[in-house]
């Protein structure tokens, strides 16, 4: 299906903080309702500026496609045009990933995360056709989504420069974790106007900012939504003194809840294992991973505890400062 061009517009550029939310699961194939619409109104109470599904933090690829599609419904309606709406629809297939962005459309969604297919090995020029065959078929704008240590590809600097003259991809999320690579990706971004970068890692959100960036998406938004998006605001601003404290309470999540155990798939078990500790929503995991045991359930408990008691010491810092 061929879209016209006008239904790829969003009123205003990304930018801010857009949480990859977690896919919160009562078993393999069944959503936990009622703590997807807590954890959804907890992360938008901490004034988020958008919201996305199905990424990499929500397990999308391990996750049916029925599943994929009652996800997008249920936080679409809930959501109802608070803030953007992102939709990943990456899949091995390019019928199932149109499939999916015609019906993240249809229920509102305001825009679309595409990644480079990740099975077979694909070289710079043949990812260019791709990306330009799919994204004619898309009816909603397409932020590009560099993420190689997941899908053995990335979107390097000859390729984006062709796709940001596609009128309808709108942005890259780069999880490389390169800041050089990242500079220059900001340069080319500046030779299009509403074309937004944002940083993967949250650990360089503040440094990304200074540089010029547009904003993360922070996993640990999840967690703490307000904190990301503070720390947004402050390096936005230049407010070196409080991005510095900000940053160091995001690098206590990352280096405390993320690194319970060295296995794959430890960022998700912890932001899970913590979520349900908060009350939040359950932390089952989707295929094949794991929850984590009573032990490491322990840790965690332990370890949101110091990260209250630091942002607890900030807050206050914050206040004598003023």
């Amino acid at each position: 299906m061929t879209h016209d061009a006008s239904d790829r517009c969003l009123s205003k550029q990304l930018r801010g903080i857009i949480p990859p939310m977690v896919t919160p699961l009562l078993d393999r194939d069944t959503l936990d309702i009622a703590g997807l619409e807590r954890l959804v109104e907890h992360i938008l109470a901490g004034g988020v500026h958008g919201l996305f599904l199905l990424g990499t933090t929500g397990e999308g690829p391990s996750l049916s496609y029925r599943l994929r599609r009652e996800l997008i419904e249920r936080v679409c309606r809930q959501v109802d045009g608070r803030v953007p709406v992102l939709v990943g629809i990456t899949d091995t297939s390019f019928v199932e990933s149109v499939r999916l962005a015609d019906h993240a459309a249809d229920a509102g969604a305001d825009a679309l995360v595409l990644s480079t297919p990740y099975y077979h090995p694909i070289d710079a020029g043949s990812l260019l056709g791709y990306v330009e065959r799919i994204t004619e078929e898309l009816p909603r704008p397409v932020v590009l989504y560099s993420i190689p240590s997941h899908t053995k590809a990335a979107f390097d600097r000859p390729t984006l420069a062709r796709a940001m003259e596609l009128p309808n991809v709108i942005g890259l999320k780069d999880s490389s974790a390169d800041l050089i690579h990242f500079h220059h990706v900001l340069r080319l971004a500046r030779q299009r106007s509403q074309w937004s970068v944002l940083m993967g890692p949250e650990e360089l959100l503040a440094e990304s900012v200074l540089l010029g960036g547009d904003g993360g998406v922070c996993g640990g938004a999840n967690l703490y939504p307000r904190l990301y998006v503070d720390l947004f605001h402050a390096a936005e601003a230049g407010d070196l003194t409080t991005a510095r404290q900000l940053h160091q309470c995001v690098l206590q999540v990352a280096g405390t809840l993320y690194a319970i155990d060295s296995r794959p798939g430890s960022v998700i078990k912890g932001l899970k294992c913590a979520l349900a500790c908060l009350g939040i929503c359950r932390d089952t995991m989707a295929e094949p991973f794991e929850s984590f045991a009573e032990a490491e359930r322990n840790t965690v408990r332990r370890h949101l505890d110091e990260i209250a008691r630091l942002m607890s010491i900030n807050a206050r810092t914050s206040e004598t400062a003023r």
